[in-house]
């Protein structure tokens, strides 16, 4: 028995109904028992391999969504055919079917992708100190969008390839290789640039997730690797968005390219008569009764002189780059109270020598210290 015997019985039996009617309950119909064949083989699947294979069983209730979708619209096209309506509306609602289960397609391939990169990732959660996670995290993280790119344009490519004008239209524009391909071209570079750019990132990696970088004179960590732009979580919270490009064409700095570790720089001025031996005992004391040094590097190196003072530079290290600035700042502070209360001498002073003039000879050198603000203020009165 042909389709059209099939279809002349039932329109024998069913003359007396509307065609719509018919045809929307066979669309009905396939979706229910595309739904039911769907529940069924899933419950089948759990009861037999649900306990063994949990990463299955996971992925399937995860997709459970588009799968079932899928199935329906796989059913409405196998029945649209038998439906009692005329051409006019099977073809375009038979594309708009085949479109739509295309479209269901990539999604759920974006879904099995985002769900293996999380399933991955899973294994490196702690990325402020561990390197090997940090790598990871930024070879999926970038793989993973630049893979969901490539199947949002499969997709997208196909579904317009089942239009036969739009098909039509494409073979002409490579055939011709006119203007219009050279405008695309060049309007799509930044994005292709920068594709390449995050292809190359993930390889070489001169970032990772959570990275300290200074870039544009601005200090932060590496929040985000896109497909297309890093996103930088500066210090005051702000958030800079640099295209990936950037990285591969400009310097900017790493911190924490190989380690976390930091050495960090105290500069402060004392004067000729501080006891520079003492204040590196006593900083050495200090750093050590510190939480934030990491035992590594503590120093104490005077680094320049000039006529007035001499130049002390500290030398301290700490784990990552938080907390050699905080170190930094509390080592600054006590030195500063160190010298003010155990050795004020060493606070840089400003000397004069006063000759006093010999004879009444008005033309006698003298070197004279600035009047008081008040005798200032009083002579201008004057």
């Amino acid at each position: 028995m042909d389709w059209q015997t099939l279809l002349a019985d039932i329109d024998r039996m069913f003359g007396w109904i509307p065609s719509w009617f018919v045809g929307l309950t066979l669309v009905l119909g396939a979706i229910l028992i595309a739904l039911s064949i769907y529940r069924l083989s899933v419950w089948l699947f759990n009861r037999a391999f649900g306990t063994r294979l949990p990463l299955v069983s996971v992925f399937i209730a995860r997709t459970a969504g588009p799968t079932q979708l899928a199935l329906s619209l796989a059913a409405v096209a196998l029945v649209l055919p038998l439906a009692p309506l005329d051409d006019a509306f099977r073809t375009p609602l038979t594309r708009l079917f085949v479109v739509a289960f295309i479209a269901l397609i990539g999604w759920i391939s974006i879904r099995i992708v985002d769900m293996s990169a999380a399933r991955y990732l899973q294994n490196f959660r702690d990325v402020t100190e561990n390197f090997v996670a940090r790598k990871h995290v930024t070879q999926v993280r970038v793989f993973k969008r630049v893979t969901d790119i490539i199947i949002v344009i499969i997709t997208v490519s196909t579904a317009l390839m089942t239009f036969d004008s739009v098909r039509q239209y494409g073979v002409s524009l490579f055939a011709s290789a006119g203007a219009a391909g050279i405008i695309v071209g060049l309007a799509a570079r930044p994005l292709l640039s920068n594709l390449i750019a995050g292809m190359q990132i993930a390889i070489t990696q001169p970032i990772r997730i959570e990275d300290a970088v200074i870039i544009e004179n601005e200090w932060g960590w590496v929040e985000d690797i896109a497909a297309t732009y890093v996103v930088i979580r500066l210090w005051d919270w702000r958030r800079m968005v640099v295209p990936l490009s950037y990285f591969i064409e400009k310097p900017f700095q790493n911190w924490t390219r190989d380690t976390a570790s930091l050495i960090g720089v105290i500069a402060f001025h004392v004067d000729y008569r501080a006891d520079v031996p003492r204040i590196r005992r006593w900083l050495e004391e200090a750093v050590k009764e510190s939480k934030l040094w990491d035992g590594e590097v503590v120093n104490l190196q005077v680094i320049d002189a000039d006529a007035r003072t001499i130049e002390l530079r500290a030398l301290v290290s700490a784990r990552n780059a938080p907390q050699s600035w905080d170190l930094r700042c509390e080592m600054r502070e006590k030195l500063i109270a160190f010298i003010r209360d155990e050795m004020p001498e060493a606070l840089p002073r400003e000397r004069a020598i006063l000759i006093p003039s010999g004879g009444g000879d008005d033309d006698a050198d003298f070197v004279r210290r600035p009047a008081p603000p008040e005798k200032m203020r009083a002579s201008a009165r004057n």
